[in-house]
């Protein structure tokens, strides 16, 4: 079975948000929804539902922005 970055997501008060999308990012979001709730047994009603922790993720694992975060020399706001 493929092992996906994303586990289960939460069930937690929703977020609201509004973008658009390219067709085929909007199509891999379906899929990877599908094959997230085969993988984890939990249904995803709604692709949406992934965005933020897709985002959540790819910021926890992002070297660079951890770097930059980390470093002493960044001002701060």
């Amino acid at each position: 079975m493929t092992k996906l970055k994303l586990g289960a997501i939460p069930d937690d008060k929703p977020v609201k948000l509004t973008l658009e999308l390219p067709a085929a990012l909007h199509r891999d979001l379906v899929s990877y929804a599908e094959l997230l709730s085969i993988e984890t047994g939990q249904p995803i009603a709604d692709p949406v539902r992934l965005v933020v922790p897709m985002l959540e993720r790819f910021i926890a694992t992002d070297r660079g922005f951890a770097r930059s975060r980390n470093s002493p020399s960044r001002s701060s706001p």
